[in-house]
């Protein structure tokens, strides 16, 4: 098997992923998992789709992220490697897109409006 790439969004994080065959290393800018997402929690959100079809130990993944912040990127990271594993198996595809790994959160965040000190709120209004 070649190696097979894909690209995962979320906010303004976008990630570029790289999955070979191989005992389950993940990557992420040159550094380890565990050193680049020092939570668990995240870890785990990469982890997902892995997990998902049991094929963790089965896939090296090397990953570049770039822009936002740690929860985007890990968000980002779950969408390009669940893009991989589909490229590999579209018979995959149904179980991870029912778990929610396929769809791209488009939620981004709202642009400040002139007249306005944030997107929607206003400045303090009094009638005297």
């Amino acid at each position: 098997m070649e190696m097979i790439n894909a690209l995962g969004r979320r906010k303004s994080a976008v990630a570029r992923v790289y999955l070979a065959e191989g005992t389950g290393k993940i990557t992420i800018n040159k550094r380890e998992l565990a050193d680049y997402f020092p939570s668990s929690i995240l870890q785990f959100v990469v982890k997902q789709p892995l997990n998902l079809l049991d094929v963790a130990e089965k896939y090296d993944i090397k990953a570049n992220i770039q822009g936002g912040g740690f929860t985007g990127q890990s968000q980002a990271l779950r969408l390009a490697i669940a893009r991989a594993l589909v490229k590999i198996n579209a018979d995959d595809k149904k179980a991870l897109r029912d778990a929610g790994f396929i769809t791209r959160d488009s939620r981004v965040v709202e642009r400040k409006k002139p007249g306005r000190p944030k997107a929607r709120r206003r400045f303090q209004f009094s009638k005297r």
